[in-house]
């Protein structure tokens, strides 16, 4: 099972409580970034890209705690920045796991074999490390602009894993992605033995290094199809039945809301991010203005403006977690036909699609140039932006 039995009762029974109450504007995951400095640089990042001044500041672990508090979500997701560069990040991460919050824990893995050696973290049903991972090892050293990493990371997870931690990664695609490839990397990954995957198309930071890696909507959907669709392998593969099943930490409306088959609008209020700035509006993605308390970012914020419905052209091509994943959990939860199709999702789960698998092959076919096996996206969809030290 991708999610323990307890998380989902504690998602479930919180969302039903918003719903009695009448409340259609409710956290379901507190972005909660206690710094914004990396030992990586991205090139499609777009938090690290901050004077030194602004990258030394950090949150302190009340300030973490309070804003959980006044938050009130059931989920807590620690990105950053690096969140292990933080040197009270065990404080911060024991307060919250004491508190019976469900956290994520967001890494690259450079420092998580040194941090569990040093006895920083202890297993817990609340806490899950949450591996960021691009792809395959060529690829994802590219996407971070560093040699080695991957290694590094499969390596920390296979600790994390041998001592009984709740693993996942997180995969962000980019134009030009290899969908051949990022379905041998699903293949990878689980036969590591990680709880599950997360997985989202990137959000064209204003700051991000390198505008023209980002996926626009409609491209985004074809995409998705490609990867998620015909998940026991496609006319074109030898179906494997020791083949490990795909496992998925997200909602399967949201999985199927990136293949096209669903349309949802974005509720920008359901990851809601705190950082050194205070709360940060409208959403985890965009940066226009901030509000000093939780309750001010929800009164204040004009939601009416945001979202692709608005019109407003920052939305017109986002499908981000941050947006629609809570989108479609609150649909689970809206009504009986959104709670049945969720069980039908997670039932039904090959996809079968013959399109897709034609596209598979034809992308296949286009890659390999002659005289080459090589399958990963050209190395002009990213720039190289720099090699930060640990």
């Amino acid at each position: 099972m991708p999610v323990p039995a307890s998380q989902m009762w504690t998602v479930a029974s919180y969302v039903l409580k918003q719903r009695l109450r009448g409340r259609t504007r409710y956290p379901l995951v507190l972005m909660l970034e206690p710094l914004l400095r990396c030992n990586l640089a991205c090139a499609g990042c777009g938090k690290i890209q901050y004077p030194a001044h602004v990258l030394k500041r950090q949150l302190t672990p009340q300030q973490c705690f309070d804003a959980v508090s006044e938050c009130g979500a059931p989920m807590v997701s620690i990105p950053g920045g690096e969140p292990l560069l933080h040197p009270h990040i065990k404080e911060i991460v024991e307060g919250l796991v004491a508190r019976r919050k469900y956290v994520y824990l967001c890494t690259n893995a450079i420092l998580l074999k040194e941090k569990l050696l040093a006895g920083w973290f202890t297993p817990s049903k609340y806490l899950t490390l949450s591996v960021h991972l691009d792809g395959l090892e060529e690829h994802h050293d590219f996407a971070v602009c560093r040699e080695g990493t991957f290694t590094k990371a499969v390596d920390a997870m296979r600790l994390a894993i041998d001592r009984g931690f709740r693993v996942t990664t997180n995969t962000t695609l980019f134009e030009g992605a290899d969908p051949n490839a990022v379905r041998a990397f699903f293949d990878e990954i689980m036969e590591l033995g990680v709880e599950g995957m997360m997985l989202s198309p990137g959000y064209a930071y204003e700051k991000a290094a390198n505008q023209g890696a980002f996926l626009r909507r409609q491209r985004t959907e074809a995409l998705f199809a490609m990867i998620l669709s015909n998940r026991d392998g496609t006319p074109c593969q030898r179906s494997d039945a020791k083949k490990p099943r795909w496992r998925f930490n997200q909602s399967p409306l949201f999985l199927e809301f990136l293949m096209g088959l669903r349309d949802y609008e974005c509720t920008p209020w359901g990851m809601p991010c705190f950082n050194i700035f205070g709360w940060q509006k409208p959403c985890y993605l965009l940066q226009e203005g901030y509000a000093d308390t939780f309750a001010e970012l929800m009164a204040t914020t004009k939601w009416e403006r945001y979202g692709r419905k608005s019109g407003n052209a920052k939305c017109a091509d986002c499908m981000v977690h941050s947006g629609y994943e809570a989108s479609a959990v609150d649909h689970t939860f809206r009504s009986l036909g959104g709670l049945c199709a969720t069980v039908k999702a997670m039932v039904a789960w090959r996809y079968k699609n013959r399109g897709a698998a034609d596209k598979l092959a034809l992308d296949l076919t286009e890659r390999k140039g002659p005289g080459t096996t090589r399958q990963f996206a050209p190395r002009s969809a990213l720039v190289q932006v720099g090699l930060p030290r640990d």
